[in-house]
């Protein structure tokens, strides 16, 4: 079975941090970009970070620049996704994607796989 599973997700203060990771299992990251995003409630989902296959090559929406990192390990088939100074803006639940092929976007159109999602609560 091909799946993508997110984990990390939580509850943190603000200005707290957080890191997800997105495990594959039934397929080898290796062939795949890999896109982050995350919807709130009552809210369209949006692109918060992509990876190039080799990870050569990272995208960032302009929200999360500067605060979060997006890294991978294809020998452990995992991407992460790093979260530094959270605000409370920045909860939502958070997907990984994989497409296939080198390059990625922050548009969510052409992701082939999609996770479950890991809730991330930011909150006095």
């Amino acid at each position: 079975q091909l799946q993508l599973v997110e984990s990390g997700g939580g509850l943190v203060q603000p200005g707290g941090s957080l890191r997800l990771s997105c495990a594959a299992s039934g397929f080898t990251l290796d062939y795949y970009a890999i896109g982050w995003f995350r919807q709130a409630p009552g809210s369209e989902r949006e692109g918060v970070s992509c990876i190039s296959r080799n990870g050569g090559s990272v995208t960032y929406a302009v929200s999360v620049r500067g605060r979060f990192t997006i890294s991978r390990d294809n020998a452990k088939n995992t991407v992460y996704l790093q979260m530094n100074d959270l605000k409370p803006e920045d909860a939502a639940v958070y997907y990984c994607a994989a497409e296939l092929g080198h390059h990625c976007s922050l548009g969510s159109s052409g992701y082939n796989y999609w996770g479950q999602g890991t809730q991330v609560t930011v909150s006095s």
